[in-house]
């Protein structure tokens, strides 16, 4: 009897671990279900300007995209400190270029001059002065792609103007005015040096807060989407638009 007791108690005690395992197996195999579900809804987080990329590849990658997103300190402190540089000579102790070519030139010719002289009586070698060159081949590269982008330039000027897009004309005109207010506060180095500091330090902040910055990216881009909509209700779409004439 105490035998059949036992026996009763194990089977009990296999039945209620058995059920404790089952339960344990299909939670488990409930939380697998739910992961495809937690990667597309990292899939769908909002990314500005419909960026699927890493920020890495959206700069065009190689070296360039290296030098923004700081991968090697050293060229991308020494890119910025030289631009620095430039910018206070220029702009803050009002260094004019032609001057300043024409002293470094002045002191390049003097050290090199001096030290050929003096190569003989010190009884050391003289500098080795490489013949520089410009080769043809890159230089040719370059402006047929500054041809390609300047003629690109004019056709998309020619299709905004023809009066196709009047939303696009637009955002030209109201992008055009906001860089000549600009221009009035600063000249053309001091917008290239902001620009270039920028391009310095926005991408790999945002790089590092993605996560952060992501949603109150989308929060705007909705906003400005809405405004747009409600522009486009209340003004373009009351301007009449004729026929287009074709050529």
């Amino acid at each position: 009897m105490a035998e059949h007791e036992e026996k009763h108690e194990e089977s009990l005690l296999e039945k209620i671990s058995d059920k404790i395992k089952g339960d344990s197996s299909s939670s488990s195999s409930d939380s697998d279900d739910d992961k495809p579900s937690e990667s597309s809804m990292k899939a769908k987080v909002f990314r500005p300007f419909g960026r699927e990329k890493p920020v890495h590849h959206v700069l065009g990658g190689g070296k360039q995209a290296d030098i923004f997103l700081w991968r090697n300190k050293k060229i991308s402190a020494g890119a910025l400190g030289v631009a620095t540089a430039i910018w206070v000579l220029f702009e803050l102790l009002e260094y004019h270029l032609l001057t300043l070519v024409c002293h470094l030139l002045i002191l390049a010719l003097a050290l090199l001059f001096l030290w050929s002289n003096a190569a003989t009586f010190i009884h050391k070698s003289p500098p080795r002065i490489p013949e520089v060159q410009i080769p043809k081949d890159p230089v040719l590269e370059l402006a047929q792609a500054l041809r390609f982008e300047i003629n690109r330039t004019f056709a998309v000027l020619r299709d905004i103007a023809s009066g196709r897009d009047l939303k696009m004309f637009l955002s030209v005109i109201a992008g055009l005015w906001v860089l000549s207010i600009v221009g009035n506060w600063c000249n053309f180095l001091t917008l290239f040096y902001i620009v270039f500091a920028l391009l310095h330090t926005v991408p790999v902040l945002y790089e590092k807060y993605e996560d952060k910055v992501d949603p109150f990216a989308e929060t705007a881009w909705h906003e400005i989407k809405k405004q747009c909509a409600v522009f486009d209700k209340k003004v373009l779409s009351k301007i009449p638009k004729g026929p287009l004439k074709k050529d």
